[in-house]
This record gives structure tokens, sequence and C-alpha cells, in this order.
């Protein structure tokens, strides 16, 4: 009777895993869950790899492109926002044109025009100073941002990774991003949108992409952005049903064993 009390509850928790992969909702995939690290104050900002375990510590996320692989990692610690742009297919940089642009919707509103809420970072190869980029513009011609002032705290740089990259030994671009939280407002989540521009091949790449399945060339609406999630700060629920199913796995943990001492109590009883 046991063997298949478990063997029922057991099917139970099959069909509930197989159910929350395929409720999943299709969003999810242009989520990216951003991790808590206590070493991001060991970066050193020089836009590369300085040494092998320098940004191992960070969530990763990918695009794969035609072309090869651009490599996304972020983290947050205290009251920053941690983000490297490695493209490490490019072996061809170009300093002074290749550039990686990071953007955020402090809001989430997703709105179809960017606001004062929307903000987004700029690094160049080769250039230690940063473009900072705020929507509220009237021109549709600059996707309705305007260069605003360079920020206290605000760190965007590019520059050219080697020997220490994980990605890649042959130099090519990467980015080294560095956003003071009280810039965006603390919440749980952002809107996000990462572009890298190759100037040898005059491409674009972005995340997420187009709904064709393209890159955008340019800075699209916010309402075309993906987002960005902090795990240790709550949760929506509807963007997480592994969370529903480990909690559901929890339980049916509790009632198998509380089956099996029930039963084994009365096995002794009748004894």
């Amino acid at each position: 009777m046991i063997y298949f009390l478990k063997k029922f509850i057991y099917s139970i928790l099959t069909c509930s895993l197989i159910f929350s992969f395929i409720s999943v909702p299709p969003s999810y995939a242009q989520t990216i869950l951003i991790t808590k690290s206590d070493y991001m104050d060991k970066v050193i900002f020089d836009g590369k790899w300085s040494f092998g375990q320098e940004w191992k510590p960070t969530s990763l996320t990918t695009i794969d492109t035609p072309s090869g692989t651009i490599y996304i990692r972020s983290a947050h610690q205290g009251d920053s926002i941690y983000v490297l742009v490695d493209s490490a297919f490019d072996t061809k940089p170009v300093r002074g044109s290749d550039r990686a642009t990071v953007c955020f919707d402090s809001n989430v509103n997703k709105t179809a025009i960017a606001n004062s809420n929307d903000y987004c970072f700029v690094g160049v190869v080769g250039q230690n100073s940063t473009s900072i980029l705020q929507g509220g513009s009237p021109l549709a011609s600059t996707d309705n941002f305007k260069n605003i002032a360079t920020l206290s705290g605000v760190i965007g740089i590019g520059g050219i990774s080697d020997q220490y990259d994980i990605y890649g030994f042959a130099p090519h671009p990467s980015f080294e991003f560095k956003i003071p939280k009280v810039l965006l407002g603390n919440s749980d989540s952002y809107g996000f949108f990462v572009q890298f521009y190759d100037a040898n091949s005059n491409k674009f790449y972005s995340w997420p992409q187009a709904q064709d399945g393209t890159y955008y060339s340019h800075i699209p609406s916010p309402d075309k952005w993906g987002k960005i999630i902090s795990p240790d700060h709550t949760m929506p629920e509807s963007q997480f049903p592994v969370f529903v199913l480990l909690l559901a796995f929890l339980i049916l943990i509790y009632f198998n064993r509380s089956i099996s001492r029930h039963f084994k109590n009365n096995l002794f009883k009748q004894i």
C-alpha cells in the first residue's frame, strides 16, 4: 500500500513539473536573472577581463548570432549594478567605434516612447568616458533620447580583452559598466536592453531581438525591451513557476513522510 501511495505522489510531482514548463510565459525568455555578488568591488574597470575570476561570480546571458556568441554577465552589490558585455567573436576590434549600449527602464512601464525614467549608457572601445542618454526627447531621429551630463558613480568603459578572458584569448572588444541604483531607483526589476555595434562588419546585435528575429540597429522603444530581475527581492509570481513547484515538492515530501509514519505505526500496533 505504501508503495502505491508513493508512486501516486511522485506521479503528481512529475505532472506538476511538466505543467510548470509548459505554462512558462513566452516573456520569460526575455528575462535576465541578475545575481547578488560580494566580489564586484574587486572589478578593475579597464574595459576587459583583468584576471580570470573577475566576472565569474555573476549571472550569464548569451546572444547567439550568426557571427558568434556575445556574453552578458550581470550582478549587483551594495548600491550598484554591474554589467559586462563581451564580444568574443569579434577578433578585429576597432578603437573609437566598437561600442556597447546598456539601457534600463527604471519604472518597467514599457512605454511606446522613451521617457525621463529610461536611461542608456554607452561604452566605446578605447574611451574612458561614458555617454549617458536619457529618454524624454521629442526627436524621433534620436530614438527620443538626449545626451545628459556625466553622473557621479556611472562607469561605462570599452576595452580589448585578451589572455585573461575566459571566452577567448584573441583580442576582442569587451565593455564594463557600473550603474548606481540611486539613479534608477531601488526596485526588484528593471526594463533592460543591450546592444553591441561591430564597426568592422558594420553590424548591430541586441538583446532581446526584434520580434522577427533580427537585431535592432537603433535603440527601440522600452515596450520592446526585456527585463532584468533580482531573485533576492520580491519576485512576480507569474514569472517563477519553478518557485511554486519547489513549494509543492516540499509539501509532497512532508505528506509522503507523514503517510509512511502512519502506516508504520499501524503496522506495529497490529503486531
